[in-house]
Parts: C-alpha cells; sequence; structure tokens
C-alpha cells in the first residue's frame, strides 16, 4: 500500500486548542505528532524515551533546568531521555514531534491539568 502525502499547514488548520498533540503518522513504534503551542507547558521528564521537538511556524523556547535553547521554524532539538525540560512559547508555535508511541505528553507529571491520554489521529 502506498502512502498519502500529509500537508502540514492543512493539518494544523484542522484544530486550535494549544498543548493537545495529534497524531499524523507513525513510522516503525514513533509517533509523529504536530501541537499547537502558547504559553508555558509544565517541568517533566521522560524516563524510557527521548523526544525530537521541530519547530514549522512560530518560535519556541524548551527550557532546561541550565539553560534555554531557543528555536524558530525549520530548527529542531532532541531531548534525551532522563532531561527535564519545560517547552514554552510567549507568541504561539506550530510544532512537530517524533516520539515512541505510547509517550505520554507530560512524562513524570502524568497527574497534570496538560495531560493528554488519549492522543487524537488525525
Amino acid at each position: 500500500m502506498c502512502p498519502d502525502k500529509v500537508n502540514l499547514a492543512e493539518k494544523f488548520g484542522t484544530f486550535s486548542e494549544t498543548w493537545t498533540p495529534k497524531i499524523i503518522g507513525e513510522l516503525d513504534g514513533y509517533d509523529l505528532k504536530i501541537a499547537k503551542i502558547e504559553g508555558e507547558f509544565v517541568w517533566h521528564k521522560h524516563d524510557n524515551e527521548g523526544e525530537l521537538f521541530v519547530v514549522i511556524s512560530g518560535e519556541m523556547d524548551l527550557e532546561f533546568r541550565d539553560r534555554t535553547v531557543a528555536l524558530s521554524p525549520g530548527e529542531l532539538i532532541v531531548v534525551p531521555r532522563g532531561v527535564e525540560h519545560r517547552p514554552r512559547a510567549a507568541n504561539g508555535a506550530e510544532i512537530l514531534l517524533i516520539e515512541k508511541k505510547g509517550t505520554l505528553n507530560t512524562g513524570d507529571q502524568a497527574d497534570s491539568d496538560m495531560t493528554v491520554a488519549e492522543v487524537e489521529r488525525i
């Protein structure tokens, strides 16, 4: 079966809520997710999986306990497993995430108000 292409702009146009990732594809046990972000997320870490963040539009900061990394469109960062971090976007951003299937968005902070237990596929 040949796959269909994915238009990121069209996918981002299907929702408006922030901090609610959506699955747009999968690859060898990894979910490809998109999310709109604005403001600050919770400090968290993922003990068993890393994350890849790619900024599609807007700008975001990825805070670590010892530094902050500013990301612009077309830039990415890999957060290794076990590293505490907090994404934030003062003016909003659209991002692509690549994570192991089943990765909880709030990691070790599973009781957070920002936790999305069931990620929608769009």
